[in-house]
């Protein structure tokens, strides 16, 4: 399906230059001088390289179409993510490459979104809300919890996020899956 430059949205995959592409960023530009035009950061679903590309509004480019099945994580090795479909209990496995940095939130039983492209895996999308539980942080000081200040915290997986004063070690939180960052204390 043909689509105007302008209208590409992160997530978006597309056929660019003889390979498929997946839409990491896109900024629409209107300089003082000239046309509008779409600044695209796309990342190669084959071999993972960057390319940073305009697009300008008369141009239009192929929009590939993607199928989301939902999966549920199953175990890793050394190389491999293991997922069994949902509905036919068929097992897949992905790549470390592929997950990218995904990895760190993955958890046992944890229901995934796989997105294919005429068959292949080309991306794997988390759940919108991540339970982890904070292992290392400063103590609370007295008196600053009722500023909205940030502090450091790692995570049980090691991932490293800034969370409100009143976060204490041993704390279960919710993070958001596209930008990693904290949203709210878990419920009991």
């Amino acid at each position: 399906m043909k689509i105007n430059g302008n209208s590409l949205k992160a997530g978006m995959v597309i056929s660019h230059k003889g390979a498929n592409w997946k839409v990491v960023s896109s900024q629409s530009v209107k300089p003082g001088k000239g046309g509008a035009f779409a600044q695209v950061e796309l990342k190669n679903i084959k071999d993972n390289s960057k390319l940073n590309e305009r697009f300008r509004s008369s141009e239009n480019v192929e929009r590939l179409y993607v199928e989301s099945k939902d999966f549920q994580y199953s175990y890793n090795d050394s190389s491999d993510f293991y997922f069994m479909d949902m509905v036919n209990y068929e097992q897949i496995n992905l790549n470390k490459e592929l997950i990218g940095d995904s990895s760190i939130f993955l958890q046992d039983s944890m229901i995934v979104s796989i997105e294919f492209v005429e068959g292949t895996p080309v991306s794997l999308k988390l759940p919108e809300h991540i339970k982890e539980k904070v292992v290392e942080t400063e103590a609370v000081i007295k008196g600053q919890t009722a500023a909205s200040s940030f502090k450091p915290a790692i995570l049980s997986n090691g991932f490293k996020i800034m969370v409100p004063g009143h976060i204490e070690n041993n704390t279960d939180i919710i993070l958001s899956s596209t930008t990693f960052t904290y949203i709210e204390k878990a419920k009991k």
